[in-house]
């Protein structure tokens, strides 16, 4: 599965956040996990906008968690942080949405698509709170 460092970043991030009572400012995470303020901004923001995160403006401002960590599922982090769904290979999820056209014929669409409904469903089951 293709995972880049931005998924990395958002549960690295959230754990944090979790563990703080107050909201934490993009400035502070990124110190703590060493990483460039303007990317981790730019995850936060999605985070926020998908309701993972509550975003906090002001002297005192930052993100707090918009839910507990046993409510946020790692797919849906994943999802956000990537801005699409997670996917072991370059196969199209249906036979419909293929590139190639191809679907219908290709030996291995099947094993392909069901080894991804596995992954994803398994990502779906583990919450922030089973990784921390």
């Amino acid at each position: 599965m293709l995972l880049t460092k931005a998924s990395e970043y958002a549960l690295l991030s959230l754990i944090m956040i979790s563990k703080e009572e107050d909201a934490v400012d993009v400035d502070t995470l990124s110190k703590k996990l060493n990483i460039s303020k303007s990317f981790l901004a730019k995850i936060l923001q999605s985070l926020a906008k998908n309701d993972i995160l509550i975003s906090y403006k002001g002297a005192k401002g930052g993100f707090k968690l918009s839910k507990e960590p046993k409510d946020i599922s790692v797919l849906k982090v994943i999802e956000c942080a990537e801005k699409k769904p997670p996917a072991v290979f370059e196969c199209s999820p249906s036979m419909e949405s293929c590139k190639t056209n191809r679907a219908n014929s290709c030996l291995i669409w099947p094993f392909l698509n069901r080894l991804q409904m596995k992954i994803d469903l398994f990502l779906s089951e583990i919450s922030l709170e089973d990784i921390m």
